[in-house]
């Protein structure tokens, strides 16, 4: 059993303190009684004869104590000569037997004790000076954490939302399993395949499942565990890893956020002598050394795929990339599916309306929601998760949890209900945004309220319409707190709403070539450099007058989209402040209850024509992000 290291320390200082205790009391202090004064036996018998006395034999030895003073005789004693004094009541003779008993091997054992201590110590520090330098000698040793793969915990059923990349994968399991079927025919199998994805997409957990698969040792690093601050200790590693490999092959290495060692060459100070780029270089040279007979398989991992060296994608080494996307409908119904299993759950909780309520949710958000719905289901004391503890996480995961207990005034109370009223009534009116879903002024997480609104179905497309329609949407809190409160009142709120309408407006400009001043063209390239120990994420690539036009053209279409969503928003302003007065009443609307709002409100021909049951139940909801190709939309405030 290993001892903890409290209780080595203490053992240690133990035996040094009682080796200093034995050698001050055997060596340094003095007047410990001595042995004695040396005599011979005639002058112990003339003692003996004038004043009486003690007498102890032991074995060969014999002491005398007289009066106050305690004698040793240094020469063979004649024993028989002290018969004379057993009958003289003023000697006492004391016979100890011969020796060599328990006395003996304790006074031996007491005399040797400082040598054994100093010893035992000495041997301590060499074990220890020993072990420091087999450390010292495992510094460049891989450390990467092998899986036999004879108990596989994950397998392809436990990973669902990316088919497509797991059809990819199959081939490399196919291959680990009968290498004889791809060999025969002169196939080579991809000697390195790179999972690209956002985070949260099941790149880890989609490797795991292909070792699990395959059923073979599977080696798992980071790539931030290859680099030191000593140059050549992560080009070691990687090579005390690939030895690993090729002794256990067939296997996989698997390397999680390659990006941490494989950007590009030359990005950084430390020209050619850095240590990542040595490290780099060592795992392009050890991908390109395998012959086609090793079965070792390489596995990465990257969200930064437009970072990495070139050199690391060319054939030969990363050859096959799968591309692990935010799943559809179909995928987030399967992963939901996934993540609830073995959980109670309630018959009329329906995975599918809560798979169409998250578009744009990664895999690890739907694992986040079904764990937060259990959560709050054990808080409420049920035996089943409901659908509405479903549908309460999905805005947790997404705003944060409601915060009904911070004080808000009456005063603030109206401002945020009139400016989500502002944001659902722009929205309500616009024909390319996308349906609103519900509009609650309780605070959650950070937001002091929020709007959703709902896509009917997944879209990776966006068109200008939509984009403008969308910045109009944002900005129709901030309208209609000018209208309402003047624009002596208008409050800090609009802040998420600016930052989100901005980026989007420049995003338009400078990436989609949606500016018909600035023309089809980008601004910009997108490049992740290091310029005196700093991150340069945009490389400029244009003049001061072309920057000036670019920011006159964002700021015209802002001005543009405030200007519609203050004239949508005036020519309504009886149902704005309808609105503002139900929500300061009811504090949330959402569903049919809102379509019944709007419908009272709006004009006949500005009320929402009839949907079936099926088009209601295809509404979904989320937060509303800068990209568009990121997320869909809300509005928290």
């Amino acid at each position: 059993m290993k001892m903890p290291k409290l209780s080595r320390g203490l053992v240690i200082w133990l035996i040094i303190l009682v080796v200093a205790i034995v050698i001050f009391f055997t060596v340094i202090s003095p007047g410990g009684g001595g042995d004695g004064e040396e005599v011979t036996t005639g002058e112990v018998i003339a003692m003996l004869h004038e004043s009486g006395g003690e007498v102890t034999i032991q074995g060969d030895s014999m002491t005398a104590k007289i009066g106050d003073k305690e004698y040793k005789v240094t020469v063979p004693a004649d024993f028989d000569a002290f018969d004379e004094f057993r009958d003289d009541s003023d000697v006492s003779i004391n016979y100890l037997g011969t020796g060599g008993g328990w006395g003996s091997w304790a006074g031996i054992l007491i005399n040797f004790l400082p040598l054994i201590l100093f010893g035992a110590l000495l041997l301590f520090i060499l074990r220890q000076a020993q072990g420091g330098s087999s450390q010292a000698m495992s510094f460049g040793k891989s450390r990467a954490r092998l899986a036999t793969g004879d108990k596989p915990t994950v397998t392809f059923s436990d990973v669902a939302g990316v088919e497509e990349a797991k059809q990819e994968l199959e081939e490399v399991v196919e291959f680990l399993a009968y290498p004889d079927k791809f060999i025969a025919l002169g196939a080579r199998i991809p000697r390195g395949v790179l999972l690209i994805g956002p985070p949260g997409t099941g790149k880890t957990l989609l490797a795991r499942a292909v070792a699990g698969e395959a059923g073979v040792p599977f080696f798992s690093i980071s790539g931030s565990e290859f680099v030191e601050m000593f140059v050549g200790v992560g080009a070691s590693r990687v090579r005390d890893l690939f030895d690993q490999a090729k002794r256990n092959a067939p296997c996989i290495i698997f390397v999680d956020e390659i990006d941490a060692v494989g950007r590009h060459r030359g990005s950084g100070l430390g020209g050619g002598h850095d240590e990542r780029e040595q490290t780099l270089n060592q795992i392009l040279v050890e991908m390109d050394g395998f012959d086609s007979s090793t079965k070792v398989i390489v596995l990465a991992a990257t969200n930064r795929p437009d970072i990495l060296d070139p050199a690391l994608l060319r054939p030969g080494r990363f050859d096959r990339r799968v591309v692990l996307d935010q799943p559809d409908i179909n995928g987030r119904k399967a992963i939901l599916e996934v993540h609830a299993k073995g959980k109670p759950l309630d018959p009329n909780a329906d995975l599918e309306i809560i798979a169409k309520q998250t578009p744009f949710f990664s895999g690890a958000d739907l694992a986040n929601l079904v764990n937060e719905a259990a959560l709050l289901a054990a808080r409420r004391n049920k035996k089943m998760i409901g659908i509405e503890e479903l549908q309460e996480a999905i805005e947790r995961v997404q705003l944060g949890p409601e915060r009904k207990s911070r004080v808000v005034s009456q005063k603030e109370k109206e401002v945020i209900a009139h400016h989500e009223a502002g944001h659902a009534l722009v929205a309500r009116m616009l024909p390319n945004a996308d349906p609103v879903y519900k509009i609650s002024i309780v605070a959650r997480g950070m937001a002091g309220g929020y709007t959703k609104q709902l896509p009917t179905e997944d879209r990776h497309l966006y068109s200008v319409a939509h984009l403008r329609d969308m910045m109009t949407t944002f900005l129709g809190g901030r309208a209609a707190e000018e209208i309402i409160f003047g624009n002596a009142q208008i409050t800090t709120g609009a802040g998420n709403d600016l930052e989100q309408v901005t980026a989007l407006a420049r995003k338009m400009v400078k990436e989609y070539g949606m500016s018909e001043k600035m023309g089809l063209r980008t601004f910009g390239r997108r490049e992740e450099l290091v310029f005196l120990g700093r991150m340069v994420e945009e490389q400029k690539d244009y003049g001061d007058r072309v920057a000036d036009e670019i920011d006159e053209e964002i700021s015209a279409l802002i001005d543009s989209a405030y200007t519609e969503a203050k004239d949508i928003l005036t020519k309504n302003k009886a149902a704005l402040v309808q609105l503002a007065e139900r929500l300061i009443a009811e504090e949330t609307l959402e569903g049919e209850a809102l379509e019944a709002v709007f419908s009272e409100m709006l004009p006949a021909d500005k009320r929402p024509a009839k949907k079936t049951k099926a088009e209601k139940v295809a509404k979904v909801s989320a937060p509303v992000e800068s990209n568009p190709k990121d997320k869909p939309a809300v509005s928290p405030n």
